[in-house]
């Protein structure tokens, strides 16, 4: 007989692992009841109870790390199998005891100490983890530095527990494509209703943070790919002004649009991250023009009365599709209506042909960028070019399993960024969502920010038909590169839907506050029950 010496604390964790290994062998009944209860002593902590946990010595981040390990383990790899996190990071462990040292010596590195983190896999990490945007043709693709932002959250503590899946290649690889499937991962699923689509690109991040298997995920967005599926999961996500978040070391899709940030189960839990993430980069000069527009702590923000006084467009287009989408909007109008806001209605907001426009700008950028990525990866690459990512699809099975690269191919045609066709379509893009866009609708009406529903409720995932989008807000802030956050505004049957909040460039603490107000008035946010098809 070997006899076990254990603390308290240990002791505790032990037993939850146990606890966890019990519910995972057992037979998936309708509702998961792990989900739904406080079995899970970490069950919707946010990052400021977290470091109280770790000043008052109720926890070490040994233990956090295990047990959130161990609901991943339970939940995303048995239980529901919700295969959100694509891959583990085989260090979590070390890094949480190192960071536990430090602590024992005085030593924090701020409010991400200990933080349990995940990452989008198309974000660089220079580790034993390869990053894959979700492709097998990644699938042994060891970056050789950290992304900038990967290297922020190791400077602020955080520890980054694994890879999140994600729509391959960010969901802009081809046609009828399903949010939330790869290669790689395979289907993300939505933790409120299994059967149901996460929405993407940063699907499984947005799972993951919804279902308690981190606190804290960092997605990326092109146009949608951080709102939607945080909406869909019912998280709050906020897509940042292009050049507050370096994009460095992140797979691209297009060097005007794309941008990383934060996604959290509270607002506050968001802005923390997002003052860990600011900085000047030289290796984006989109980063620069943050200087002077950017802020280390963006909760100072947040205020329970940020919607007294203010001037709130409500974009009107996406309204009349989803009775019940209206329905909760009209609550949320009246609402802030109630809490001293001005609301007016606005019917349009970019420019003809914008999207049209927005489009190209991908297409030429998705080539360049994919490209240049390749090679940064150096001789040992496992892909070199666009040109030889599009015949390895062609000659694997799985990849082109259920949809097609249409939009590599489109990318593959188009000349450098020299062409006088990419010019002008930059800049219609820009003058389109820009002057003739957000900036002259809120300069007419004097308007503090612009809200509207962030989508319809999730469809059934559809391997056949792909994605059906019923309704979204997010292309007037994405193409101007402006900056938006979405957080929930209530159900509809047991499925949540999202408000989004967007305005002018670098106006995220003002858009911070409103929706700290709205949250803390109404608090929609609910814990998912896995509730089977």
């Amino acid at each position: 007989m070997i006899h076990f010496s254990l603390s308290g604390k240990a002791f505790k964790v032990l037993s939850l692992v146990i606890i966890l290994s019990l519910f995972a062998c057992q037979p998936s009944g309708r509702e998961l009841d792990l989900a739904g209860t406080d079995a899970f002593p970490l069950l919707e902590m946010d990052i400021p109870g977290l470091q109280q946990a770790y000043e008052q010595g109720r926890y070490s981040v040994e233990e956090v790390v295990q047990l959130y390990l161990a609901r991943i383990e339970a939940i995303d790899r048995n239980g529901p199998v919700l295969n959100s996190i694509i891959q583990l990071n085989p260090d979590a462990m070390d890094i949480a005891r190192a960071l536990d040292r430090e602590l024992q010596e005085g030593i924090s590195r701020g409010p991400l100490h200990g933080v349990p983190v995940v990452l989008k896999d198309n974000i660089d990490t220079h580790d034993k983890m390869p990053t894959t945007a979700g492709s097998r043709a990644l699938a042994n693709s060891f970056p050789l530095q950290d992304s900038y932002v990967a290297k922020k959250l190791r400077e602020a503590g955080a520890v980054i527990l694994g890879k999140a899946n994600l729509s391959e290649w960010a969901n802009f690889r081809g046609e009828l494509s399903s949010s939330g499937w790869s290669g790689v991962g395979g289907q993300t699923k939505n933790p409120y209703v299994l059967d149901r689509n996460p929405c993407g690109s940063s699907s499984g991040s947005a799972a993951a943070v919804s279902a308690n298997l981190a606190m804290l995920a960092i997605g990326t967005e092109t146009n949608g790919s951080i709102v939607c599926p945080s909406h869909a999961t019912g998280i709050v996500g906020l897509k940042p002004t292009v050049g507050l978040v370096s994009r460095s070391g992140i797979i691209p899709i297009a060097y005007s649009l794309d941008i990383a940030g934060p996604m959290g189960r509270t607002v506050n839990d968001v802005a923390i991250a997002l003052g860990c993430l600011t900085g000047i980069d030289k290796n984006d000069e989109k980063t620069l023009k943050s200087e002077g527009n950017k802020h280390a702590d963006y909760t100072r923000f947040l205020r329970e009365d940020g919607l007294q006084g203010k001037r709130i467009g409500l974009f009107t287009a996406p309204l009349g599709r989803n009775f019940k989408v209206d329905e909760l909007m009209e609550r949320a109008v009246d609402f802030m209506k109630e809490q001293g806001a001005e609301i007016i209605e606005i019917s349009q907001i970019s420019a003809p042909n914008t999207g049209a426009h927005a489009f190209q700008v991908m297409l030429y950028e998705y080539k360049d960028g994919l490209n240049r990525y390749f090679a940064s990866l150096g001789p040992d690459a496992p892909i070199g070019s666009l040109e030889e990512l599009i015949a390895f699809n062609n000659s694997d099975s799985i990849s082109m399993r259920y949809y097609n690269q249409r939009y590599l191919e489109l990318a593959q045609e188009k000349d450098g960024l020299d062409s006088k066709a990419y010019r002008e379509a930059l800049a219609a893009m820009h003058r389109g969502s820009r002057e003739e866009g957000i900036d002259r609708v809120m300069k007419e009406h004097n308007l503090d920010a612009i809200i509207a529903p962030t989508g319809s409720p999730a469809w059934k995932t559809d391997w056949i038909n792909g994605d059906s989008f019923q309704l979204g807000s997010s292309s007037p802030a994405a193409h101007a590169g402006y900056p938006n956050i979405t957080l929930p505004m209530g159900f509809v049957d047991d499925l949540p839907v999202g408000m989004s909040i967007f305005g002018r460039a670098w106006s995220e603490p003002l858009l911070l506050e409103i929706a700290y107000a709205y949250e803390q008035g109404t608090k929609h946010r609910q814990v998912p029950g896995f509730i089977g098809p």
